[in-house]
């Protein structure tokens, strides 16, 4: 994220950031160019920067970003260790991985001294994946003064559609 106006393209912190971890590193939470006064809210809940996009759970879950504005965000997340009693990716996982992309596409929309909440998921799981990363795609329908929605479709190795997702963000000041 980035403390650009709204709907420029930050992209992610290159690998080479000094306290930036290379993306190949599974044990690793992306880190994104997060406007400082977001941080500076977060860190006093407790949030920090290695943990921003997805939380302790999208660190958990191995969430990585690859791509983030206000019109689209890309993240992909392993199947592996993501996965319910039956050895399929479990439909949570891919839910927290939607909301993490809508939200992150949300915030970057509302920009500087903003953030954002989402208030409404809904996903319909067409197919399983039982290996292999998922990739994410979050893309803006609409994008308002007080509420943004994305709609994230989640695609195995091969392109096929695992889950189609809706989410709706209240965009809120700090």
């Amino acid at each position: 994220m980035t403390d650009a106006a709204p709907d420029t393209d930050p992209g992610t912190a290159p690998d080479t950031d000094p306290g930036t971890a290379p993306d190949t590193d599974p044990g690793t939470a992306p880190v994104l160019n997060v406007p400082q006064d977001v941080l500076d809210h977060f860190a006093k809940l407790g949030v920090t920067p290695g943990t921003f996009s997805g939380g302790h759970l999208g660190e958990k879950l191995g969430i990585r970003i690859v791509e983030a504005s206000g019109d689209r965000v890309v993240g992909t997340m392993p199947v592996e260790g993501n996965q319910q009693p039956y050895g399929l990716l479990h439909g949570g996982a891919s839910a927290a991985l939607a909301e993490t992309l809508g939200s992150i596409g949300a915030m970057l929309h509302a920009g500087p001294g903003r953030y954002a909440v989402g208030v409404d998921l809904n996903a319909t799981h067409h197919r399983s994946a039982t290996s292999g990363l998922v990739t994410g795609v979050a893309t803006a329908v609409f994008k308002g003064r007080t509420a943004a929605t994305y709609e994230i479709a989640i695609t195995d190795d091969t392109g096929r559609r695992i889950t189609s997702c809706r989410l709706t963000c209240m965009l809120r000041d700090l």
